[in-house]
């Protein structure tokens, strides 16, 4: 539908169109400040975006706003109703919540401005975020002071109801566009029936009855060719106008000219009786093109089949038997199921608090870094970590149904650093080989029109079609999606292309110490004195609630006993925990944490104020460390930055080398600030840590890279996670990922090569579109092919996957 400019105010009453959405007006029955509107949706959306300073609205596309002519009032209480208001809500802490909603009106820049300046329209919406592919707004509101239906209410008087079925809240469902499928069939019986039509043309029928049928044919493919350009074609057609009104050139706008090409020169001929016009080869275009996305998109899917949530994390939940505790994968984990959260853990998926007493900072949820005390019996989210005392939480939902599966992807968590981002090259390559196709395109419209213009149109358009830059377009989702997949096996997972695109700029690499170089479960722990049994109890007790990897040491060299309740829990990351047990306070940490003098060395352990002893600790170096770093020192700067004392410095040394920086006794803060001090100076920083203790730093990093063993040590700041007994693969993997982008640019000069092969036959007029429309399909799917097999290849000759090598970690 063709949509009038909107009018300016001062231009409104003189061309007759609204002034917010451009339509034509009826009559002049809504007017403000002398502006005329269709409606009075128009005028209210009119009149809230001024009184909230958001004109600008209009500015960023003039064509953005679209009628509230007929649209029905809803007041949306039924949202209130708390089962209702249950199934929406994907968190709330009783003041805070966040919900997401479906709108379909979203369409362009415009929109997504606006939906983002919610807070300014209505102060109780603390955030809102805008996914424009899949047309939703996630919302973070005070939920005390503003109802969900006032919310829904406030999108639908700007203009944006929400799309709200409650049948879908019952289940979980993946959304199948079928729309491709339909319009390739549409295309296929339209493709099949104009060459049906065009049997007297391909007869050479030239006389007599046969002439008037022939007549008869062509206007019927006339007909049928209208579908082919505002149904098949629609699509092309619409990203290359959009991208024109934001003053880009995308790869569909040459394939939009051959189209418009081809059909108007089709119709010129028919309807002067001077051609047959060129419908089948139009048809043939969109059918092939179609197809040809369709491949792309099925490739894609089944490329990415395992890179789903259960690769995205690969970390555990303590399981609570009636026999002891296990630690089962998130994909095992099931409603109903009762897990054990301590200290530092992330809580796997929805539930009730079934025991303890949970002090969760959900600030990665919700960016507020107070945590919420929950009662038991009272809803926990994912993604919320216990800082308090060990919790038991009763699942209430799968993980694959939770928000944390929607929190790696978060805004807060995504590193700008665009100079690293290789996407802008392919934008900017897919720009420069328009712009190229184009002018050899017009060039050679320009030749065949003057030395013999019935060869012109068929030069212009294979010209146009057989240069598509979807080849260029393609050679990174697939190339750098297939090298995902393989890492992915390899038990190394990348959050999106743009983690791998930053891996490969790294220049300094910077290590946690505890649980990310050596290993988290093993480790040597003495203790300098005999311990009762009764001490034996409460340590066992106390460190039972702490996720930290000393902790987890300690508990075992306690062995299996008796766990009293611990009062008062409390952790402070980097230098103990305490806690109040059978009356006496237990403290376990660093001299400073148990106020003990500084020289004395080692983790001590104090009951109410008195030194009981210390655990010396030696801690198990991952096997291939020492091989990993001699390997990074040759690309790389290293560094070395931990929270524990300086006891092993000499140990580390001899591993790191002369000219690394160590630095020990460092605080989470501190950590980060030397993130900064290295970027500063222009270094791309990958931060290697344990998840625990670190997120500030991998956060901060170009790159954040969380090793895990069994223990839930995800979290939503880093890029990569790297299994524990893949580390020592990081200087392999880093120089797969370089090479990778050497296949991006070989793929690149395929395209290339296949372009000037097939210009050479276009802009001599020996290359029909239909022919033409067949080769470019085939040219994706030789990228497609390239890609796939030579990130395949090299991950076998590079990072040694196989079979062999799979089978062992299994």
């Amino acid at each position: 539908m063709l949509t009038l400019e909107r009018a300016t105010p001062q231009q409104s009453v003189q061309t007759g169109c609204c002034t917010h959405c451009g339509e034509e007006i009826p009559n002049e029955d809504f007017q403000l400040d002398g502006q005329l509107f269709c409606c009075q949706g128009c005028m209210m959306v009119f009149q809230i975006l001024q009184e909230n300073g958001l004109s600008n609205f209009y500015d960023i596309d003039p064509k953005a706003a679209f009628s509230l002519k007929g649209q029905s009032k809803e007041t949306f209480e039924y949202l209130d109703d708390p089962d209702v208001r249950k199934k929406f809500i994907d968190f709330s802490d009783g003041k805070m919540a966040r919900v997401h909603f479906s709108l379909p009106q979203i369409h362009c820049a415009s929109c997504v401005w606006l939906l983002e300046q919610l807070g300014r329209l209505d102060e109780r919406v603390y955030r809102s975020q805008v996914n424009f592919l899949r047309k939703e707004v996630h919302i973070t509101f005070d939920e005390k002071r503003l109802p969900l239906s006032k919310l829904a209410t406030l999108l639908s008087r700007i203009g944006y109801k929400p799309l709200i079925r409650l049948a879908d809240t019952t289940t979980t469902k993946v959304a199948t566009d079928r729309s491709l499928a339909i319009k390739i069939g549409v295309t296929g019986f339209l493709f099949g029936n104009i060459m049906l039509f065009s049997f007297p043309e391909y007869l050479g029928l030239e006389v007599g009855a046969d002439t008037l049928l022939k007549k008869y044919f062509s206007y019927f493919n006339l007909i049928l060719g209208l579908p082919l350009l505002l149904f098949s074609g629609w699509s092309y057609l619409q990203s290359a106008y959009l991208g024109l009104k934001q003053r880009q050139l995308n790869i569909d706008l040459p394939i939009s000219i051959g189209i418009l090409a081809l059909f108007g020169r089709s119709a010129f001929e028919i309807l002067s009786q001077s051609g047959a016009g060129y419908f089948d080869s139009l048809a043939g275009l969109l059918f092939f093109l179609l197809l040809g996305k369709w491949f792309q998109q099925r490739t894609y899917h089944q490329l990415s089949f395992d890179r789903d949530y259960k690769s995205y994390f690969p970390l555990a939940a303590t399981l609570i038997r009636p026999n002891g505790t296990e630690q089962v994968a998130l994909d095992r984990l099931d409603t109903g199921d009762r897990v054990l959260v301590r200290s530092g853990e992330l809580i796997p998926a929805d539930g009730i608090l079934g025991k303890g007493a949970a002090r969760i900072d959900y600030s990665f949820v919700t960016g507020e870094s107070d945590p919420v005390e929950v009662a038991e019996g009272a809803e926990v989210f994912a993604g919320g970590r216990q800082t308090g005392a060990a919790i038991e939480v009763v699942l209430t939902k799968k993980t694959d149904q939770s928000y944390l599966i929607q929190l790696w992807n978060e805004k807060v968590f995504t590193h700008k650093g665009d100079s690293l981002r290789m996407g802008r090259l392919a934008d900017q390559a897919g720009r420069s080989f328009t712009i190229l196709i184009l002018l050899i395109a017009f060039s050679t419209l320009a030749f065949w029109l003057w030395t013999n213009p019935a060869l012109a149109m068929d030069a212009f358009t294979a010209v146009l079609i057989i240069a598509c830059p979807c080849a260029v377009a393609l050679a990174i989702p697939f190339t750098f999606g297939n090298v995902l997949r393989l890492l992915a096996r390899k038990g190394i997972v990348l959050k999106n292309t743009d983690s791998l695109e930053a891996l490969q700029s790294v220049t300094h690499i910077v290590f946690d110490k505890t649980g990310t170089l050596t290993e988290k479960q093993k480790g040597e722990v003495v203790f300098t004195t005999e311990l009762t049994e009764e001490s034996r109890s409460w340590i066992r007790s106390l460190v039972h609630h702490s996720a930290h990897p000393k902790s987890r040491k300690i508990e075992i060299q306690m062995g299996a006993g008796k766990r009293l309740e611990v009062v008062d829990f409390r952790e402070l990351t980097g230098k103990g925990i305490e806690g109040i047990i059978d009356g006496h306070k237990i403290q376990i940490g660093s001299s400073t944490f148990t106020n003990q003098p500084k020289e004395q060395e080692g983790t001590h352990v104090c009951i109410d104020g008195q030194l009981l002893g210390s655990f010396q600790t030696r801690s198990i170096i991952r096997e291939g460390l020492g091989e990993l770093l001699s390997s990074l020192r040759t690309d790389h700067k290293i560094s070395l930055l931990s929270g524990d004392d300086e006891r092993e410095a000499d140990r580390f040394r001899a591993l790191f080398g002369t000219e690394a920086q160590l630095l020990f006794r460092r605080n989470p803060t501190e950590k980060l600030r030397f993130i900064e001090r290295l970027q500063a100076k222009g270094e791309v920083v990958l931060m290697v840590g344990d998840g625990l203790n670190d997120a500030g730093a991998l956060k901060q990093a170009d790159v954040g890279l969380v090793v895990t063993d069994d223990s839930n040590d995800f979290t939503p700041a880093a890029d990569v996670i790297a299994k524990g007994h893949e580390l020592t693969a990081l200087a392999r993997v880093i120089r797969y990922a370089r090479a990778s982008r050497k296949l991006v640019y070989a793929a690149f000069g395929i395209a290339l090569l296949y372009n000037l092969v097939g210009l050479s036959y276009a802009v001599q007029a020996l290359l029909s579109p239909v022919v033409a429309a067949i080769l470019m399909p085939l040219s994706s799917l030789t990228i497609v092919l390239f890609g796939v097999g030579a990130s395949s290849l090299l991950a076998y000759r590079m990072i040694k996957i196989s079979s062999e090598i799979n089978k062992s970690h299994k």
